[in-house]
C-alpha cells in the first residue's frame, strides 16, 4: 500500500505541481467551452488525456519509443496554444451540433504528446525489469486522473461564478479564458530550447 500511495502522490504531484503547469493549462484550455451540465462529455475527455499519457509512457519505458526530450518540450506548449486557439475562434458558435468525436481524438493524441514530456524522468525513477514497472504506472495514472479531477471541479466552479455571478457569457469567458492561456503559453514557446540548436 506505501508503494501504491508513492506513485498515486507522483501522479498528484505531476499534475499539481506550480512550477510545472503546462498540464493545468492544457486541462484549463480543454475545459473553457463545458460546463457542469456537460460532465459527461469533460469525464471523457480528461480520462482520454490520461489514457494518451498513459500509453506514450508504456511506449517509453519499455522501450517501444523513445523521443528527443526538447521536440518534446517544444510540442507541449503547442498543444496548449492550439487547444485555446481552437476555443478563441469557436467562442460563442453554436455547440449542438458538435461533435466529440473530433475533441476525443485530438485530446487523446495530445494526451501522448504530454506523456513523453514526463517519460524520461518516469524511466529514471522505474529501475528494474520492465515487467516491475506496469504497476507503478497505474498508479500514476490514478493519481494523475484524481488530480485532474480536482483541476475540472475549480475551473467548472470558477466558470460558473464568473458566468453567474459576474455575468459574463459563456462566449466572453471562452474568449477572456482563450486569450489568457495564448498569453501565458507564447513565452513558453519563445523560450523553448529547440530554438538554440
Amino acid at each position: 500500500m506505501t508503494e501504491f500511495w508513492l506513485y498515486f502522490k507522483l501522479g498528484l504531484n505531476h499534475v499539481l505541481d506550480i512550477h510545472a503547469y503546462d498540464h493545468v493549462m492544457f486541462l484549463i484550455a480543454l475545459l473553457i467551452p463545458y460546463a457542469f451540465k456537460d460532465w459527461k462529455k469533460v469525464f471523457l475527455l480528461v480520462s482520454l488525456f490520461t489514457i494518451g499519457h498513459t500509453l506514450s509512457l508504456l511506449l517509453s519505458v519499455y522501450g517501444i519509443v523513445t523521443v528527443n526530450p526538447t521536440l518534446v518540450e517544444f510540442l507541449i506548449p503547442i498543444t496548449i496554444l492550439t487547444t485555446a486557439v481552437f476555443h478563441l475562434f469557436t467562442a460563442g458558435k453554436s455547440g449542438k451540433n458538435e461533435s466529440i468525436s473530433f475533441m476525443a481524438i485530438v485530446t487523446l493524441f495530445f494526451g501522448v504528446i504530454h506523456g513523453l514530456g514526463f517519460s524520461n524522468y518516469f524511466k529514471a525513477i522505474l529501475p528494474g525489469k520492465a515487467s516491475d514497472k506496469l504497476l507503478p504506472l497505474l498508479e500514476f495514472a490514478l493519481g494523475i486522473e484524481a488530480a485532474q479531477l480536482v483541476v475540472v471541479l475549480v475551473v467548472l466552479i470558477l466558470a460558473y461564478i464568473v458566468q453567474t455571478f459576474f455575468r459574463f457569457s459563456k462566449r466572453d469567458w471562452a474568449l477572456v479564458m482563450s486569450a489568457f492561456i495564448i498569453g501565458v503559453v507564447l513565452p513558453m514557446l519563445i523560450e523553448s530550447e529547440i530554438w538554440n540548436r
